[in-house]
């Protein structure tokens, strides 16, 4: 099932072995897995992007306020 949220501060993704990317602040669909979270935002020009994180990143994210949940 598909959460809503509002992403507050820095937020992060690693692709691969790649640097860590910020996720822009503003509204994100969250779906949550049994071993990761996918989160889905457009930008300003409004391209979709998508990005895992692991369910322990996503806990510390809820509890520092830095994702919201919505509705």
């Amino acid at each position: 099932m598909t959460q809503h949220a509002i992403i507050r501060g820095e937020v992060c993704f690693r692709p691969g072995d790649g640097m860590p990317i910020e996720i822009p602040d503003g509204p994100v669909d969250i779906e949550v897995t049994d071993d990761s979270v996918t989160l889905s935002w457009q930008d300003g020009e409004r391209n979709a992007s998508s990005a895992a994180i692991t369910r322990d990143e996503y806990a510390r994210y809820l509890k520092e306020g830095k994702i919201k949940l919505t509705g």
